[in-house]
């Protein structure tokens, strides 16, 4: 058995069905290996970023590490935003990268990149393989890590003539882990546990901001049963969009800069804040340091380093959310809250949405609305970054579907790829992707990948001419000097959805956009639809 064979077995090892990616010379054994593997799928992808965009939407939706390839030079550098975003949403994936031979390392030679380097800062760890024996371990090791502690991508580059080595012994996968200094803190500490239970004990008005970190761990269901037990109530990060349904009645809307005014007075009215799986950074919590001054802040988060990061905690505590919220449901916890929900009830209902949108064309917040509740109860929506995504994070209507978004890199052109790999992963579901006119035309070519594997997932494109977010950023700040963001009126999208068999559905009304989005979502196939709406509709 050669190294290419080995990855192969490994991968089927881990239960690996589908791979995202792009071939060449340098990972060509790989894909002669794969070529012969019954169980694993190989999508072809139609630029490389998006093999790893691709494979995070699968990741997410399966909760199990995804994996995606590409061959040596650029084909590996095109890959870095994805890994950079995945880093910053902490989504596990195996990136395999094909790499010159051994003997050529450092030589600058023909589509020779130093991976490891490059990605020093946007993996949780890196491998170059230099023996053909040591891919079974290295595989092991890079599962595991990916998938535990704080998730996110681990990168796997190996040269191709340690592809077409033969190993010097039988080909045996590890029942087992050892590496020294990983050691993911999973169970929390019983001392820091009491002192948060004491906490939350004293405490009059708390709440539970929670983040991404939450669904990443598979701690929902446990979340809502600390709130509902304890009638605790819970506002959300962007990325934490989804732990509560909206019409939970302990869930109080998304916070920060672009959420709901009510969360942020809900955060400002607290006692005591619980912020679990969260980093809270700038679009959460403009000032935290304001808030270090006037409540007490229980930090929770599987990674050491996450905890403190933006906002001093009085309370930090490491472990999974799972383990920590389930020993907190087991705990003798004794508050009366009911005092301080209707308060916020009183906020909720008391805030005045101040913000004016053009009565003309589509209204994009009554647009998320309607979609989202026409939308399958177990949906998945996915958004795309620019004023489409505070447009669709502040509107969304959750229900028991998914929410997905790149929260913490903000990458334009994620929604489509991420929808390829999420309807990949769950066939029977309904996936949209909605993005504006300018991400949509950053990876519009992988519904060509969607059309020749069949995958149908539906586009809703926001179109208002202009790189959206930075047209209002120069709006507010430059004196209306808009440089470098308008759009004009391409691509013509009716004959972009006939060049990849989609059917196509156009809206420039808010009369007219019931029986357009129904038209939309009963579509049988993949179908693309455009909403007009007014460019000088703003997102605060």
């Amino acid at each position: 058995m050669n190294g290419a064979q080995a990855m192969v077995k490994c991968l089927e090892a881990e239960g690996i069905t589908n791979i995202f990616g792009i071939p060449g010379v340098a990972i060509a054994p790989f894909y002669e290996a794969l070529y012969h593997s019954e169980q694993i799928e190989h999508i072809l992808v139609r630029q490389e970023q998006n093999a790893g965009h691709a494979a995070s939407g699968y990741a997410r939706i399966s909760r199990t590490t995804a994996v995606c390839c590409t061959s040596s030079g650029p084909g590996a550098t095109n890959l870095i935003t994805a890994l950079a975003t995945a880093y910053a949403d902490s989504i596990p994936l195996v990136a395999i990268t094909g790499q010159v031979d051994s003997s050529l390392l450092g030589r600058d030679v023909f589509q020779e990149a130093d991976m490891r380097g490059a990605t020093e800062s946007f993996v949780k760890y890196s491998y170059l393989v230099k023996r053909a024996d040591d891919i079974p371990r290295i595989m092991k090791e890079a599962f595991y890590v990916a998938s535990t502690g704080r998730k996110g991508p681990v990168l796997i580059d190996i040269p191709c003539d340690v592809q077409s080595q033969e190993l010097s012994r039988p080909f045996e996968y590890p029942k087992e882990i050892n590496m020294r200094g990983y050691r993911p803190n999973t169970k929390g500490n019983a001392q820091q546990l009491a002192k948060v239970v004491d906490a939350i004990n004293h405490s009059k008005k708390p709440l539970i901001c929670a983040g991404g970190g939450v669904i990443l761990g598979n701690g929902e269901g446990v979340v809502r049963e600390f709130c509902e037990k304890n009638r605790v109530p819970l506002v959300s990060t962007m990325m934490g969009i989804g732990v509560l349904p909206k019409s939970h009645p302990l869930y109080f809307g998304m916070l920060g800069n672009n959420g709901k005014p009510y969360a942020n007075r809900a955060v400002a009215s607290a006692d005591l804040l619980i912020i679990v799986g969260a980093r809270i950074a700038d679009r959460a919590v403009p000032r935290p340091e304001n808030l270090e001054r006037q409540l007490k802040v229980i930090h929770i988060d599987i990674d050491t380093a996450e905890i403190g990061k933006n906002m001093g905690p009085t309370l930090p505590l490491v472990g999974d959310v799972c383990n920590i919220f389930q020993s907190l449901i087991d705990a003798d916890i004794h508050i009366e809250t009911e005092e301080w929900i209707r308060r916020l009830e009183e906020i909720k209902t008391g805030t005045v949405d101040r913000r004016h949108f053009s009565t003309e064309l589509v209204n994009p917040m009554y647009m998320v609305q309607t979609l989202s509740e026409k939308m399958e109860d177990d949906a998945i929506y996915v958004a795309d970054v620019g004023q489409n995504q505070l447009w669709s994070a502040d509107n969304y209507v959750m229900k028991n579907g998914r929410f997905l978004t790149t929260g913490g890199m903000g990458t334009m052109g994620y929604s489509i790829p991420a929808a390829l790999g999420a309807k990949l992963c769950r066939p029977e579901a309904q996936v949209v992707a909605v993005c504006g006119d300018g991400s949509f035309q950053m990876t519009m070519n992988e519904l060509a990948t969607c059309a020749v594997n069949k995958i149908p997932i539906k586009v809703l494109v926001v179109k208002n001419g202009y790189l959206g977010l930075v047209r209002e950023f120069q709006q507010k700040n430059y004196e209306k000097h808009y440089s470098g963001v308008r759009l004009y009126d391409y691509p013509h999208y009716e004959h972009i959805a006939k060049a990849y068999d989609m059917d196509y559905v156009e809206c420039d009304s808010n009369d007219t956009l019931d029986e357009a989005l129904d038209a939309f979502l009963s579509c049988g196939k993949g179908c693309l639809m455009v909403c007009h709406v007014a460019s000088e509709n703003l997102t605060i």
